[in-house]
């Protein structure tokens, strides 16, 4: 493709060199340029882009796109100025795949909590009913019925437009994806065109990275900044912060709620371990899914089909036959009665829900939760967690979850900080050993609540990546074979 072409709608600030070079490759990496490849200099918040731009012409590469030129011009080297290469690179990435959002029903799906669950959710119903569609989660990537390994809940701008028109090849008519605050803010969706958008809600998380809670809140807002007005905007009513999503978005606006103030509503009629009998927009359904947070997951999916223009009745026929998420309230029985749920929740708010839907449900003799806080991430909530885990089990054992570079016991000792006084709850670091340690002292009639990693099925311990899996060390402890 020509490099004019890749550069269509970009403001160019100032250009060297010919437009007419052709580009058969796009890349963020100095040490991948080459001949007919176009390198983009991203400043990244630890590595500034700008600083290889010299091992990149020397590798070959025919055209830069840069904030700045760089001190050596090399001849035969096309190189052009923008204001801001992460804009830049997310609208080069769709120009050079020939934009693939326009040619898919793309949904983004953003919030704290219930963006994996929603975005996945979304792309079983649609594909029972008989609609092929892609899907790209924290879990995984699919395309159609294949499957990649997720890197990131939203992947960089070039990764992400090349499943998009791997989807657009394989007949997709339907992409859903969950769309990060970092990916937001790194503009990594620039680009992009959204049929719709939805928000789910946003409490404590990530604030390692944004530094203030508005800064978190004005990163999701972006997405429905940007909305065309062609488009739609579904958002939990009952979260304060759905109305302010909506500020200044062009889209058509919807809502949802458990409260009855939404576009869209639902109650909770009967919950039990096996499921729950729900009233969505009138009409009464039961879900193998569990929990008040479900609830407004389920509310999400269904508005967000019926805003594609799915009719209703075979949005909740569907709807009723879904199954939970691998890692997101998942629950093993063993023959002794003893019940585990793996779930994700790696928040304070997330370990809540969960915790208050298993007691809600009222059949748990005693909650035992294993929980931990992951390493170099934001520390402020580790106290939270573990005051939660505490106060509202009868049991709770703190633990590993991703201490990555910092010491685990650390770790731990920031999460004794919220516990003070109390004498219900161990440590121990090994997260196996403390998941043997809940699930042996738990008898006929307890709950095993393991939280944290959900999905994972590795732990990243210093810089190194090992396989480990909760739902392994459950079924390897309950001898549960399938």
């Amino acid at each position: 493709m020509r490099l004019d072409k890749i550069l269509e709608r970009i403001e160019v600030k100032e250009h060297v060199g010919e437009w007419s070079v052709e580009i058969d490759a796009i890349t963020m990496d100095s040490r991948k340029a080459g001949c007919g490849v176009l390198f983009v200099a991203i400043e990244g918040t630890v590595v500034d882009g700008h600083r290889f731009i010299g091992a990149a012409t020397e590798g070959g590469a025919s055209a830069v796109v840069c904030q700045r030129l760089p001190e050596e011009i090399r001849e035969g080297v096309s190189y052009i100025v923008v204001e801001d290469t992460n804009e830049a690179m997310g609208i080069i990435a769709s120009n050079f795949y020939s934009r693939p959002s326009e040619q898919l029903k793309l949904v983004g799906v953003t919030g704290t909590n219930g963006k994996t669950t929603t975005a996945t959710l979304l792309y079983n119903l649609v594909r029972k009913l008989g609609y092929e569609a892609g899907l790209i989660s924290t879990v995984v990537y699919k395309i159609g019925g294949r499957e990649e390994p997720s890197t990131h809940t939203t992947p960089d701008a070039i990764t992400l437009n090349r499943l998009l028109a791997e989807m657009v090849a394989a007949g997709c008519e339907y992409c859903f994806m969950e769309v990060s605050s970092h990916s937001l803010v790194q503009r990594r969706t620039a680009g992009l065109c959204f049929k719709g958008a939805m928000f789910s809600n946003l409490t404590h998380d990530h604030l390692d990275y944004h530094k203030t809670f508005a800064e978190y809140l004005r990163a999701k807002k972006m997405l429905f900044d940007g909305l065309p007005k062609e488009s739609w905007a579904l958002t939990n009513a009952d979260d304060k912060n759905g109305a302010v999503m909506l500020q200044n978005c062009k889209a058509q606006k919807y809502t949802y709620s458990l409260r009855g103030v939404g576009t869209i509503n639902t109650k909770i009629i009967e919950t039990s371990l096996e499921g729950m009998l729900l009233e969505i927009d009138g009409n009464q359904m039961w879900s193998h899914l569990l929990g008040r947070f479900n609830g407004y997951n389920l509310t999400a999916v269904y508005g967000a089909a019926r805003l594609l223009g799915f009719e209703k009745e075979e949005v909740l026929v569907a709807l009723s036959s879904l199954q939970s998420v691998c890692g997101r309230f998942q629950t093993f029985r063993s023959a002794e009665g003893v019940t585990a749920v793996v779930d994700y929740a790696h928040t304070p708010d997330a370990l809540d829900n969960v915790i208050d839907t298993i007691l809600g449900v009222g059949t748990a003799r005693r909650l035992i939760t294993v929980c931990g806080c992951g390493g170099d991430r934001d520390r402020t909530k580790r106290p939270e967690m573990a005051k939660i885990a505490a106060e509202k089990s009868h049991t709770a054992i703190f633990t590993s979850d991703n201490p990555r570079t910092e010491d685990p016991e650390a770790i731990l000792r920031d999460m004794e900080a919220g516990v003070t006084g109390r004498h219900n709850y161990l440590t121990i670091t090994d997260r196996a050993q403390a998941i043997r340690a809940a699930l042996r002292m738990a008898e006929a009639g307890d709950v095993v609540l393991i939280a944290g990693k959900g999905h994972e099925d590795y732990q990243i311990i210093g810089t190194e990546k090992r396989h480990f899996s909760d739902q392994e060390e459950v079924k390897r402890e309950l001898r549960i074979e399938n």
